[in-house]
């Protein structure tokens, strides 16, 4: 049972945003520093990329782990909601499933692409040399 009521539950999940998040501030702003420069979420690529490199043909999308139900057993951010897990499991999964073919979409169109977690973004450095792995 959900500890919130209906209204603040939702008042709570309305303030959740899709851009400009925490994790992907982080990220331009460690691209930046590095001395890359970007475009931002191009409506005109599946999937409206968080961070386009264009000179390189590359593109990085920051995922909320919860949102996108991040893989990796260790990942806190990436726990399934006890309530509801009947409206939760389908939804995470449809993200899961777009993220995979806007993936694969990309590829074919040429473009290579880096998928950055929210947890890996609280470590600097390592978010740093995977940055400039990708793009260097």
């Amino acid at each position: 049972m959900d500890r919130l009521s209906p209204e603040k539950r939702s008042a709570n999940m309305a303030r959740i945003k899709g851009k400009n998040t925490k994790p992907e501030l982080k990220v331009r702003q460690t691209a930046h520093r590095l001395g890359y420069r970007f475009r931002l979420h191009r409506k005109d690529l599946p999937g409206k990329p968080d961070l386009v490199f264009p000179r390189f043909m590359a593109v990085i999308f920051v995922h909320g782990c919860f949102w996108h139900l991040h893989p990796e057993a260790g990942c806190k951010d990436a726990v399934l909601p006890k309530s509801r897990i009947d409206y939760w499991l389908p939804k995470l999964k449809r993200n899961v499933e777009r993220d995979h073919s806007n993936v694969e979409t990309l590829n074919e169109l040429g473009w290579r692409v880096l998928t950055l977690w929210e947890c890996e973004t609280k470590d600097s450095a390592r978010l740093a040399q995977r940055i400039r792995d990708f793009l260097g």
